[in-house]
Order: structure tokens, then C-alpha cells, then sequence
């Protein structure tokens, strides 16, 4: 079968539309970035002229012969659009199509259907397959251009768009876990806004017990080069007990537990953070002799609080305010180094799951009433003697999950 000259035809093309379109397309695709563009068609003619008008724009160009050969190729080279036609041996585009939506990497890759079909009915079959648009043999150069670079447009504000939700996302993991952190951009609008709503949460204070003699006597550089190191441990272990890093208070830290995401494990979540912590702390005082004469003490407390975002439009802090984080405070003021007190809400939450034991009534600072106040005991408070050191007494919910080795944190169990 004879075939026309491609230059020819290309010029014949040329010389039917209009001199100043094909200039603008022209200069608008040579402002626009080079897009990667694989062409699907089993015939080799229309290929080439796909090609010639595309590469002419200043796009890559990969071709494909079959619908098997376009899923392959797309893996291998990621594409930015896909030219495809509809009518193919073995694999039509429609199939082509659903088999490329099911491939992360060409899932949101704009597709324009090239087809001699007008039956309305198969542009219908081809948007339900995943189209995004249609366009009809003979085509118009000006109108196939016209369409390559609103989708390649639409494409660039859509991968845009991603770009700043991943760079959000890794922004608010800085602050909470993973989940919370999509829990908020699935609902960005309440959830970012000023203001707040009351809920019940486990809030945690942890201090470093002696820092401020240690400071005293070490060079400012050396001071926040420690504060740094243990944070980085600490700060990791409220995030896998799925808490919300509060804010850090000097040698202090914040957290809580059962907001944004509701949780009725929020008590429990908190003192295996607490736990750990404190684990985590004895580790690097062994590895790190400047630690010598530093300990950790830890205040828990539940119970209704107001979560949300505190300040300006401008600049806010999202945080918890009220009784709840107040009586969390004293009680980490009152702790030791090595404790870890809670109140009789936390303490009823996890009985069963952590030895304690009641200190009695104590009297915090700024309350008119003495409250009952218990101990979280740690594993060298209440092992046998002579059993010390071997692990084998780790709180019931800590050893359920870790076994004896807390270097993996997998999270207490999330009741709905």
C-alpha cells in the first residue's frame, strides 16, 4: 500500500491551519518544560506523525506498538501524558487503559484517547476505562496540540499539588506520627484552624533531672550538642506510641495522647512512652559518661482537656490547655530521677498492665486539695533479687509487644 511522503504530509498539514495558532502553540510549548509522551498505536504512520508534531514542541517521545508493549514501557520510563488508540490487535485501548490505572506509576497520567470511533457510547466506555480525553481521527494538529498541553498543565498542578502535601506531611511528622499526620490533611479544615475542642487526653511531661548543674559547668556548645542527642531518642518514642510531640521546654519535653486522633488507649500509649523513655535514657547515660549525675523524671495525667490551635492566623501552636496538662506538670516537677508518676485516672486505666504503687495522697503546688498519686515501677524497682538486669521483668503490656527488647516499639493495641 502506497504511503504518502511524511514531510509532505507534515507540510500539507501546516499549510491548512492557521500561521499564527501553529506560531503561538509553538512558542508555548517552548515555554513549557519537555514532558515525556508515549504514543500507542499499532500503526507505524500514525506513529511517525504523532512524533514529528510532538517532538516538534520540544517533547520526548517513546512509542509503543501494542497495548502489552505501552504497560511495559511505562514502567520502564514513566510517562507525563499517553497518546492511545483505541483500536489495537490483542489488547485494545480500552483494556490498555484500565491496565495502566492499576499501576501506581501511571495512575494519575493524563490519557487522550486517539480514535475514529464517534459512537458516543465508546468515548463513554473509554472515560469509565480512565480516558481523560478523546480525540477523533482525521485530527487537527492545532487541536491535538491544544489538548497535549492543557493535560500536560493540569499534570504539572496536580504533581505540584503532591509535592507540597509530601513536603507537609514530612513538616507535621516533625510534630506527630505518621497516621496523626494523615489524619489531619485528610481534614485539614478543622483540624488547622484556630481554636479548639474539649476531649480527653494523657498528657506527659518529661525533665532532665540535674541539667541545670550540668550546665553550669559545660560549655553552651556541649550543653545543646546532649540536649540533641537525647532528644533524638526520646522524641522517636512518643511518635510510636502514635503521641503529639506538645513543644520542647528547655531540658523538658511535652506530649500527648488521644488528639487529634481519638484514642481510648491514650493512658496507656503514654506510659509505655514514659516506660521506654526511661529505658531509653539508662541506655545512654551507659553509653555517654557526661551523663553522669543526669536522670529522668516523668508526670502523667488524663483527663478533659482543650486541644487545638492556639496564637494566630499567621503563626500558631497547636497544643492542649487546661487542669489535665497542669497536674501532668506538678506531678513531673515532684518526680524523681528514674519515676514516673501518675494520677488515679491514668492508674485506673492501666492497672493490670504496669506494677505501681500508691504514694498517697501528695500535695501539688497551686492546688487546694492533696490528690492520690501512684508510681509506674520500672523493671530494676520491682524485679527479684538477684534477677536484676536480665529483662525478665518488663511491664505486661510492654512485654506482650517487645518481648525483652525494647529496640522495636510496635504500638499498644487501639481500641475504637
Amino acid at each position: 500500500m502506497h504511503r504518502p511522503n511524511l514531510a509532505k504530509v507534515v507540510k500539507h498539514l501546516q499549510a491548512n491551519q492557521t500561521t499564527d495558532n501553529l506560531r503561538k502553540i509553538t512558542e508555548q510549548g517552548a515555554m513549557k518544560e519537555q514532558a515525556n509522551i508515549l504514543v500507542v498505536d499499532d500503526n507505524k504512520y500514525n506513529t511517525r506523525l504523532l512524533q514529528s508534531l510532538l517532538e516538534g514542541q520540544g517533547h520526548q517521545v517513546v512509542v509503543a506498538n501494542s497495548g502489552k508493549q505501552a504497560l511495559l514501557s511505562a514502567t520502564e520510563t514513566p510517562p507525563d501524558l499517553i497518546l492511545l488508540d483505541v483500536v489495537m490487535p490483542d489488547m485494545d485501548g480500552f483494556a490498555t487503559t484500565r491496565a495502566l490505572r492499576t499501576l501506581q506509576i501511571t495512575e494519575t497520567v493524563p490519557i487522550i484517547m486517539v480514535t475514529a470511533l464517534n459512537d458516543t457510547r465508546e468515548k463513554v466506555k473509554g472515560f469509565e476505562a480512565g480516558a481523560d480525553d478523546f480525540l477523533s481521527k482525521p485530527f487537527n494538529g492545532i487541536e491535538l496540540l491544544a489538548r497535549v498541553n492543557s493535560l500536560l498543565r493540569i499534570k504539572r498542578l496536580h504533581d505540584e499539588l503532591v509535592e507540597k502535601n509530601k513536603l507537609l506531611e514530612r513538616v507535621l511528622m516533625r510534630y506527630v506520627s505518621e497516621d496523626v499526620a494523615r489524619e489531619i490533611l485528610n481534614n485539614p479544615t478543622e483540624n488547622l484552624q484556630l481554636g479548639g475542642q474539649s476531649c480527653e487526653v494523657s498528657v506527659l511531661f518529661a525533665d532532665i533531672r540535674g541539667f541545670t548543674n550540668f550546665s553550669e559547668r559545660r560549655h553552651p556548645a556541649q550543653v545543646i550538642e546532649l540536649l540533641i542527642r537525647i532528644f533524638s531518642k526520646l522524641t522517636p518514642v512518643v511518635f510510636d506510641y502514635r503521641g503529639t510531640l506538645d513543644k520542647y521546654l528547655g531540658d523538658a519535653l511535652m506530649a500527648f495522647y488521644g488528639a487529634p486522633v481519638p484514642s481510648s488507649d491514650g493512658p496507656a500509649q503514654a506510659v509505655c512512652s514514659a516506660w521506654a523513655m526511661q529505658k531509653m535514657f539508662a541506655q545512654l547515660k551507659q553509653e555517654n559518661t557526661i551523663m553522669e549525675g543526669l536522670g529522668l523524671g516523668v508526670g502523667i495525667c488524663t483527663g478533659e482537656a482543650v486541644v487545638g490551635n492556639v496564637g494566630s492566623e499567621r503563626i500558631m501552636d497547636y497544643t492542649v490547655i487546661g487542669n489535665t496538662p497542669n497536674t501532668a506538670r506538678r506531678l513531673q516537677e515532684n518526680a524523681r530521677a528514674g519515676q514516673i508518676l501518675i494520677d488515679e485516672k491514668t492508674h485506673t486505666a492501666i492497672q493490670g498492665a504496669f506494677r505501681t504503687r500508691k504514694i498517697d495522697l501528695m500535695e501539688l503546688k497551686g492546688y487546694s486539695q492533696r490528690i492520690p498519686i501512684y508510681e509506674v515501677l520500672t523493671d530494676q524497682e520491682f524485679a527479684p533479687e538477684g534477677e536484676r538486669d536480665r529483662g525478665n521483668c518488663i511491664p505486661t503490656i510492654l512485654k506482650e509487644y517487645h518481648g525483652n527488647d525494647l529496640q522495636i516499639r510496635p504500638l499498644p493495641p487501639v481500641r475504637a
